[in-house]
């Protein structure tokens, strides 16, 4: 039973991955009030987010 609960993390974070990619490529081509509302969303998505967004400059 305990590989279930590990499947299950490794799911959210494998889906969590993969929006993060969707999200900081529709960044690259939108303009500043598109920007906003995806780093909104991109903060509601993953805890590490500020590490992301000052990483890729978007503050």
């Amino acid at each position: 039973m305990a590989g279930t609960e590990r499947q299950r993390e490794i799911r959210r974070l494998r889906t969590r991955r993969r929006k993060t990619r969707l999200i900081l490529a529709k960044v690259q081509k939108a303009n500043p009030a598109a920007k906003a509302v995806l780093v909104r969303k991109l903060r509601m998505l993953t805890p590490g987010a500020d590490v992301i967004i000052a990483r890729e400059g978007l503050a």
